[in-house]
């Protein structure tokens, strides 16, 4: 029991005492993981033929997963998460970087940050992959492998900041 005359009521340890984790939102986060890895596996698939000029493109284990977790992450931060999220997703292979797509989490949400992905080539794929960029022929692509690295990286780029446009870069 405290002295009535404590500057610490038992109502303030309450207040310091560290909150119970959130079971709830680690089970919620776990299907939003994987829907997200799913629209990123369906941007690589839309993007085949009609941008890369491929047939197949062989992305690592775990690959979208794992950036999944990492958007789940920085997202986390934001006032309505992963909710105000826009992703522009591109690929960089040596010197050229082309845009695949862009994700949009909640259409009904005005975005609040934007993520860019930047999906890597795998180095030993495709050594004349940067001709099919420059000639923009996709029917002499088609029926070539794509090999995706297991590197990436995200860019964070907070769109409405009372200090101007925010980057922050990881993998």
């Amino acid at each position: 029991m405290v002295a009535s005359g404590s500057a610490q009521s038992d109502f303030d340890y309450w207040d310091y005492a560290a909150p119970e984790p959130n079971l709830r939102q680690v089970v919620l986060e776990e299907p939003a993981c994987w829907s997200l890895a799913a629209m990123l596996e369906q941007c690589l698939s839309r993007s085949k033929q009609t941008k890369l000029g491929c047939s197949t493109v062989l992305v690592p284990e775990q690959l979208t997963r794992r950036i999944a977790q990492d958007v789940l992450r920085l997202s986390s931060t934001e006032p309505c998460g992963l909710r105000s999220c826009v992703i522009q997703v591109q690929l960089e292979a040596g010197d050229v970087c082309k845009r695949l797509g862009q994700i949009v989490c909640d259409t009904s949400m005005a975005p609040t940050f934007e993520l860019t992905l930047v999906f890597k080539q795998e180095p030993r794929s495709w050594d004349g992959f940067r001709n099919i960029f420059s000639r923009g022929c996709l029917s002499s692509g088609l029926g070539r492998t794509l090999i995706l690295s297991p590197g990436f990286r995200l860019v964070k780029k907070k769109l409405y900041s009372l200090l101007g446009p925010m980057v922050t870069e990881g993998c």
